[in-house]
């Protein structure tokens, strides 16, 4: 597993997609995530420190976790299937660590509330991982070839359109809507 951190929360000016960038903790690799708009004011919420008046839901559930006598260890971007991320949230009840499936948008939120760990599976980062162009800042998305021996054709395929996206995006024509 590897150590990550939220970048920023991007909005793309064209489509308004929200898209969270995670960095990892000891390299330039980036990880973005495509995010719905909600999901993305509640980790900038509490990354930006703003104050709200009712608790909000990823307030709620950690509320909850914390009331039944258990705490959020960590949370991990644990697969890539068919162009959808999956996450899964450890939680330390007693002594024991409990994994809860949910989406990584959702473990992100949950994450930053209770300042715990983020990370991402090996398989994860090798499979949608990207570099930036230093110079341009743009992203560099390694060649299929590179990351054809964790795929097979089929998620190739799938891929290729997400490879296509992530180099359509300008990242000097992206909003930074937050950085941590």
């Amino acid at each position: 597993m590897i150590e990550m951190s939220i970048d920023s929360i991007r909005v793309s000016l064209m489509n308004y997609q929200r898209v969270v960038i995670l960095k990892e903790k000891d390299s330039d690799r980036y990880l973005p995530i495509w995010i719905g708009p909600s999901e993305a004011d509640a980790i900038a919420v509490k990354l930006q420190d703003i104050s709200v008046p009712r608790p909000l839901t990823h307030d709620l559930l950690r509320t909850m976790i914390e009331v039944l006598g258990a705490s959020l260890d960590s949370m991990i971007v644990c697969d890539l299937r068919n162009d959808t991320f999956f996450a899964k949230l450890i939680i330390r009840s007693d002594s024991q660590l409990l994994e809860v499936d949910c989406r990584p948008s959702d473990a992100l939120a949950l994450s930053v509330r209770a300042k715990v760990p983020i990370y991402a599976e090996d398989s994860v980062m090798d499979k949608a991982s990207i570099l930036l162009d230093k110079e341009t800042g743009k992203p560099i998305v390694p060649d299929n070839k590179e990351r054809s021996s964790q795929m097979d054709e089929e998620e190739i395929r799938r891929m290729s359109a997400f490879k296509e996206f992530i180099q359509s995006l300008d990242f000097g024509d992206m909003e930074k809507k937050d950085s941590a």
